[in-house]
């Protein structure tokens, strides 16, 4: 059996791979690790308990919330909303920890358990080993769980304020009202469907059409939200908007989409607000965090605009730790991931969509004159399977091959050859000013990763 805790939370089909008996299991487990850690320090723990709409969250928050009242953890069941409101809601209301059901953007029989820690934060790598190894020792070694009798079980509460609060704090964090903005809103049927537009209209916005935003159960993600943008784009120019944002199925991811319907990804969304955020001092150490994905386009812009960036490994975790480990405030993911961390402990689409708008009203300038900040090179991802993706980084040939291109595109182009995280292939990335020399040259790096790896 492989390792169940993925990079983020664990994952699955649910009622497949992901049960209702895995679902209570792991939250007896986190239960007693947290305790025996000292993360309750001699008191009655609390948990913050929310999911998105998917239908399977039905009975798998109803196992979670069997699994931590058994183990005398009081429950406060704040229902349907994204995921950084639940983190959110976990530090705001001093809770223990957090646990938030869903599978973010992938399709609706998929679903997701992911822990949090004390203050709304991703549980260290550590802890989530200790609650599997727990969970197994349990459930596959036959050894009994310490359960509580009489009193000393767990209590539920529905806790229904949390809509509000979560509401609140976004409003309240802002640098300026979005009085006179119009909005297009995709909620993908998700976790914000209703969140992200009254979030908007309390903050002076008027939301001028919103898709997905009738939840079913079964609709998540179905052809709308942050990985669909076609109908968000087409709407734009429809309802006359002067922008539009995507959000993705648990809420902590955002894409935009100009007044003529053209995408504004993560990259030039981290663009605009690090420069507004230079501009009113809140830069800290005057730095945005990105990840070797990036565009080059919009390294060569924060360049220009005299930022400094810091570069991690693909994916929001590890630009989460870099900004927490050094003490910055801005950074995030092509996908949309963007991290406001004096504001939200994850990714906030919401959060992101309100600062933008909010750019957008204190400019008076277009989104499209401000995603111009930044121009984004063509790029072309070639993933090549079948081949020895260990041999990557030591493989002579292939480095010779990698410095030939590198020297044939200039300081204008940037070739990335990285070795899946997760799939048997190796993933070629090239970045050139010219469409045709990115095509090219991708494609000869690619055979050449056949040549040598294969």
């Amino acid at each position: 059996m492989g390792r169940l805790f993925g990079t983020d939370g664990v994952r699955g089909v649910a009622n497949e791979g992901l049960t209702a008996e895995l679902a209570l299991g792991l939250s007896v487990a986190a239960s007693h690790v947290l305790g025996e850690a000292g993360a309750f320090d001699g008191h009655r723990p609390v948990a913050v308990v929310g999911r998105d709409p998917r239908a399977s969250g039905e009975f798998l928050e109803a196992a979670v919330i069997a699994g931590l009242a058994s183990s005398g953890v009081d429950v406060l069941r704040v229902g349907v909303l994204p995921t950084p409101a639940v983190a959110y809601l976990t530090g705001a209301l001093g809770a223990d920890f957090g646990v938030m059901l869903s599978a973010s953007h992938n399709a609706m029989p998929d679903n997701g358990i992911k822990f949090l820690a004390r203050g709304g934060h991703k549980l260290d790598d550590r802890i989530e080993d200790a609650i599997e190894a727990h969970y197994r020792k349990h459930t596959v070694g036959g050894e009994d769980w310490n359960r509580p009798t009489g009193a000393a079980v767990g209590r539920v509460r529905e806790y229904t304020e949390g809509f509000d609060k979560y509401v609140a704090h976004l409003i309240g964090v802002l640098p300026n009202r979005l009085d006179g903005i119009k909005v297009v809103i995709d909620g993908a049927h998700g976790a914000a469907a209703y969140v992200a537009p009254e979030a908007f209209a309390r903050a002076g916005a008027e939301v001028v059409h919103t898709l997905g935003a009738e939840p079913t159960g079964l609709n998540i993600n179905d052809g709308v939200g942050s990985t669909h943008l076609d109908r968000l784009r087409a709407a734009m120019k429809e309802h006359q908007a002067d922008f539009g944002i995507a959000l993705d199925g648990d809420a902590d991811r955002c894409l935009a989409a100009d007044a003529e319907g053209n995408e504004v990804d993560g990259d030039q969304i981290i663009a605009i607000l690090a420069v507004a955020m230079k501009e009113a001092g809140t830069l800290r150490r005057n730095t945005a965090v990105a990840t070797v994905m990036s565009n080059l386009g919009f390294k060569l812009a924060m360049e220009r605009e005299g930022i400094d960036l810091v570069e991690t490994a693909v994916g929001d975790r590890y630009v989460l730790e870099a900004m927490k480990e050094q003490g910055f405030a801005l950074g995030g993911e092509q996908s949309g991931h963007v991290i406001l961390l004096d504001h939200a402990t994850t990714g906030d689409g919401t959060l992101t969509g309100l600062m933008l708008g909010a750019r957008l009203a204190a400019t008076k300038q277009p989104l499209a004159d401000l995603a111009a900040v930044m121009t984004r090179l063509p790029q072309v991802l070639i993933n090549v399977k079948g081949v020895d993706k260990s041999r990557v980084k030591t493989s002579t040939e292939l480095a010779a091959a990698v410095a030939a291109a590198e020297t044939e595109l200039g300081s204008t182009g940037r070739v990335l050859l990285r070795p899946s995280g997760t799939e048997p292939l190796v993933r070629v990335m090239v970045e050139a000013a010219d469409p045709a020399q990115a095509e090219t040259v991708a494609h000869q790096l690619a055979e050449a990763v056949r040549t040598h790896l294969g």
